[in-house]
């Protein structure tokens, strides 16, 4: 073996992660509100960019699969003017003041209570102790009195300190049912835990009375002021679009919701005729981000589309008849039938949503893993598999609810699915469907 140190030369191929390459994987990751703020930020850095916001207008995609192309045709419903005037709502400060007799308060008793209700939160909890309150230089004595008097006013269970007294304050109000006003106010930990029986003991009352009262208790409202704290709807734009013409499945990118990346030419013109060659060099700076983020934007819209028409080939009985048609399909899967590598699937998806015939939904909800089924040609997913646990839950009785070890031999007799106990208990927890000592009922 020769140990002598020289100099040699060797060639040998690898990938560099240039800034570039770099940049168009991040783009690739953004959902469309994040690539928004992205280059609105680049704007603010770049002079030679400049961004047209998208029309507010409807836009309706149309396709040419032969051609290749797809445009989106904008469109505008005289029909949609009544949703462009403005609400007129009704703070809740105004609704509980409307509610009192003024010229029975005293000036201090008025200060509190608006004190009282500016210090509400969304729900209508009182988060904050009184004493906190006392130092805007109100007696207690006065305070007591003007929580007493909110208390007393609707909606019923305002200003309460936790969800016991909110309860408690609607089922006084309503004084329909006194059992439930003594559970709430002497038992709610042992009632909310449903330990009704050491509860029937404790109280004298049978299980079915108890079980009226947990009946009349879900007809309370825990958030009496969510009525007037409704924050504005936010909706979800998709990034592509799938839609069924003449029985064929087509796919297009949806460009109406990200603004459109252009070159102030203006700009760039007076500065290529700038003497300064520190000038020049830096206008040839920003041109080259600019040709970089346009790439990563084309790359992006290109890679999106490519991903989602390998979802509709592999799943078409999916997009005709809805998600109960969704076959196991893994990233690997579409990342080898592309060529590409599974964590370019993961990004694309990531933050993604389509519009389908049946909905706008993420991307990542047509990947499942495959569950083992008995008798059945092909494996089943697990959306499947929670369609059938759901539909077993349902039709159980109530009285005698399933456990989980019940479920996982149910689903495998009636719908071939092979689930382990703890398998069941996760997709269970997904659907928020309780555990079966929580489902019984006492009828």
């Amino acid at each position: 073996m020769n140990m002598k140190a020289g100099l040699f030369q060797q060639q040998t191929l690898k990938m560099a992660m240039t800034q570039e390459l770099m940049q168009a994987i991040t783009l690739l990751q953004y959902s469309t509100q994040e690539l928004s703020a992205f280059l609105e930020n680049k704007m603010a850095e770049n002079p030679l960019l400049s961004l047209d916001q998208p029309t507010s207008a409807l836009f309706q995609p149309t396709f040419d699969r032969k051609k290749g192309k797809r445009t989106l045709k904008n469109t505008y419903d005289a029909n949609y003017w009544i949703e462009q005037i403005s609400e007129d709502t009704v703070s809740l400060e105004q609704h509980v003041m409307s509610q009192v007799n003024h010229q029975q308060l005293t000036g201090e008793q008025y200060k509190a209570m608006l004190l009282l209700i500016h210090n509400l939160d969304e729900n209508g909890y009182l988060r904050i102790s009184l004493d906190d309150i006392c130092i805007a230089g109100i007696s207690p004595a006065v305070l007591e009195e003007s929580l007493s008097i909110l208390q007393q006013l609707e909606p019923h269970g305002l200003a309460a300190r936790n969800l016991q007294e909110c309860l408690l304050l609607q089922v006084i109000a309503e004084g329909i049912n006194p059992l439930a006003e003594s559970i709430i106010e002497n038992h709610f930990l042992d009632f909310a835990e449903k330990r009704w029986k050491d509860l029937s003991k404790k109280i004298g009352a049978t299980m079915k009375e108890i079980q009226e009262v947990f009946d009349y208790v879900q007809t309370l409202n825990p958030r009496p002021a969510s009525l007037f704290f409704q924050e504005k709807p936010s909706y979800i734009v998709p990034d592509v679009v799938v839609e069924v013409r003449e029985g064929m499945l087509l796919v297009g990118n949806y460009d109406g919701n990200t603004p459109n990346l252009n070159v102030d030419k203006g700009y760039l013109n007076r500065m290529k005729s700038h003497g300064d060659k520190g000038v020049q060099r830096f206008i040839q700076d920003k041109w080259q981000e600019y040709q970089w983020i346009s790439r990563g934007i084309q790359q992006r819209k290109e890679t999106i589309l490519k991903v989602i028409q390998c979802i509709v080939d592999k799943q078409p009985a999916c997009f005709h008849h809805g998600l109960n048609y969704l076959k196991p399909m893994t990233m690997k899967e579409v990342a080898d039938e592309l060529g590409i590598h599974e964590s370019t699937v993961s990004r694309a998806v990531k933050g993604k949503y389509v519009q389908t015939p049946f909905g706008t939904i993420e991307m990542r909800i047509f990947f499942t893993t495959s569950l083992q089924s008995v008798g059945l040609e092909e494996d089943m997913s697990g959306m499947q598999a929670k369609k059938g646990l759901k539909a077993a839950i349902d039709g159980e009785n109530k009285q005698k609810p399933l456990s989980d070890q019940d479920l996982a031999e149910r689903l495998k007799e009636e719908h071939g699915i092979i689930l382990a106990r703890r398998t069941v208990a996760k997709y269970r927890e997904q659907l928020g469907i309780p555990s079966s000592s929580k489902r019984k009922r006492y009828d």
